[in-house]
């Protein structure tokens, strides 16, 4: 960060000091990162903690988890999904939890809270072998909210970081027991960070960041039907880049806290580059008899490639600022059962493990991520003939995520996520034509 050894003078220049002030709300992008990632859209899945996701290919939600599953539904399926997300984090600060340059104020209580989502699939046969679709859902984001007078203020109040999806998709059956199928994702992201700004002589500013984008990828998959019943899946989804600009918008600045500072009247343009990673998954699916199933997935993330933010400052007097998060990839896995104890019932379970694509000692208060360990139970009623209707609920474990974080110029904030975690709620409808 182009700050001075000691930014409490008053003598470093305005351009130094005012690039530095832009620079720190972007030390890490503030969302909590933990389940910025989600397995979790609305369907079955919740029941079964994801397991079985690339092979089970039982309804449209397949379009986004494995396309090639599309050509095996054979009829006109239209899903819709409603979910409710509620995330219990918050920080406890310890005996070392803050630094000379912050006030002894609050921890800043459950950054999350609920979130609602939507998901939203239609596949259309063409033929026996052939079929197209049209899904749209969330897949990566979250939203925190840690007040204005938390101790943390300094590295992040609030912050949101979403992305809605709207993929077209193809399958065709290349054969009795092999089937492929692509995607392309067109991401919506939007970007909302404030952060307080350390001011000398008088109470805290505030910086905020708020814009939106477009970004593109593709998914694509192989279903491979060995024998009636059992299914083997392979899913690729690929990265996508959200570049995100904004100029900064700055309030309670006091010229007296903060000398001359022309950059921060009129502040030059951010530009902000987030990947959302790539992952694949490896699945397989396998009925033992007309009442039980069972089924498994591996995965891995590609978190390395967020592990690197890039901050331009366009302006006349440009200045590039790299984050580097030490971020790494990681690695996923998940075991279910289904259970159809008659013709109008299906009931699930499963439980899912995904490793930390960050260590204690690299943890930021704006991404307490850490491992994560899924429980999940659904079922599943036929209403009618060609309505079937899902529920599921998720419980998602990450424990104690301790953090420390120490700048010259945003102080020191020592403690611990304790007792972190999220439940899901999940309710769908599936109509067959």
């Amino acid at each position: 960060m182009p700050l001075g050894t000691n930014d409490m003078k008053p003598t470093c220049t305005s351009t130094t000091l005012g690039v530095g002030l832009i620079a720190v709300a972007f030390a890490a992008p503030p969302v909590w990162a933990g389940g910025i990632a989600l397995y979790e859209i609305g369907t079955a899945d919740v029941g079964l903690a994801s397991a079985g996701y690339a092979a089970r290919a039982q309804d449209a939600s397949t379009l986004f988890k494995n396309p090639a599953g599309m050509s095996q539904l054979g009829t006109p399926q239209l899903q819709a999904g409603l979910q409710l997300l509620y995330g219990d984090v918050e920080f406890n600060k310890d005996s070392d939890g803050t630094g000379p340059l912050l006030r002894d104020d609050s921890s800043g209580g459950n950054a999350i809270g609920a979130l609602p989502g939507l998901s939203l699939f239609y596949v259309h046969p063409l033929s026996e072998k052939a079929a197209v679709g049209f899904g749209s859902l969330s897949y990566f984001g979250l939203a925190e909210d840690f007040g204005d007078d938390w101790v943390g203020r300094y590295y992040v109040q609030k912050g949101s970081l979403l992305g809605m999806s709207l993929m077209p998709a193809a399958s065709y059956k290349v054969t009795d027991w092999l089937s492929i199928g692509a995607g392309f994702n067109a991401m919506f992201g939007y970007l909302d960070t404030e952060v307080a700004v350390r001011q000398l002589t008088s109470s805290d500013g505030q910086m905020k960041v708020k814009d939106n984008t477009w970004g593109f990828g593709a998914n694509a998959g192989v279903l491979i039907e060995p024998v009636k019943g059992t299914r083997i899946g392979l899913t690729y989804l690929s990265p996508v880049d959200l570049n995100f600009k904004d100029k900064p918008g700055f309030k309670g600045l006091n010229p007296a806290g903060l000398g001359a500072l022309p950059l921060l009247r009129n502040p030059p343009k951010l530009n902000l580059g987030v990947t959302v990673p790539q992952m694949v998954m490896a699945g397989v699916y396998h009925e033992l008899n007309e009442k039980w199933a069972i089924m498994a997935d591996v995965g891995w993330q590609n978190w390395k490639a967020l592990g690197k933010v890039d901050v331009q400052v366009d302006s006349a007097d440009a200045a590039g600022l790299t984050t580097k998060l030490d971020y790494k990839d990681t690695w996923h896995g998940a075991a279910g059962v289904q259970f159809k104890p008659n013709g109008r019932w299906q009931f699930s379970g499963g439980l899912a493990y995904d490793s930390s694509a960050v260590s204690d000692s690299n943890r930021t208060l704006s991404l307490p991520m850490g491992e994560a360990y899924r429980f999940g139970l659904g079922a599943i009623y036929r209403w009618k003939e060609n309505v079937d209707l899902g529920f599921g609920y998720e419980f998602m474990w990450l424990g104690d995520m301790p953090v420390v974080q120490e700048s010259v110029y945003r102080g020191r904030v020592s403690g611990s996520f304790d007792n972190s975690w999220f439940s899901f709620l999940s309710g769908n409808v599936t109509w067959r034509f």
